[in-house]
């Protein structure tokens, strides 16, 4: 049966997570059996978004627990965002619809750890409304 077991894996700030990360989940869960979710940490969220999350690391990993299409949160390595993909090794990599973040070098970073798993870039759910930065500003 572990064959046949398919990892997926997912990155992200889930800062206050709304309709639009819950779509995302569920749309990546489809793709496999095990869903492993990476959330950013404070210090990278800043430095690639200028600013903080409004939730705190663990905030945000706890709120991830309590869905029901995550089957694991583990938190992002701060000196090397492909350090996790190494270790988990998914046969699955989702990507969010707008995901900029270290996903140009992502398919030359796998090739350099001699990993094949697949891209698959996940669709937008009302992205004019479910966008945490739009939350953010209502």
């Amino acid at each position: 049966m572990l064959q046949n077991m398919k990892t997926v894996l997912v990155f992200g700030t889930f800062d206050l997570l709304h309709p639009g990360h819950k779509y995302f989940l569920k749309q990546a869960k489809k793709l496999g059996n095990f869903l492993i979710v990476v959330v950013a940490r404070e210090q990278t969220v800043k430095k690639i978004k200028g600013f903080k999350p409004t939730q705190t690391e663990r905030e945000r990993k706890n709120n991830l627990k309590k869905n029901n299409y995550v089957d694991r949160v583990v938190m992002g390595n701060l000196k090397n965002p492909y350090y996790i993909i190494k270790k988990i090794k998914p046969d699955i990599i989702a990507l969010g619809y707008d995901q900029n973040s270290f996903t140009a070098n992502l398919p030359q970073a796998l090739k350099t750890l001699q990993l094949t798993p697949k891209i698959i870039r996940l669709k937008p759910f009302f992205p004019d409304r479910f966008k945490t930065s739009i939350i953010k500003n209502t």
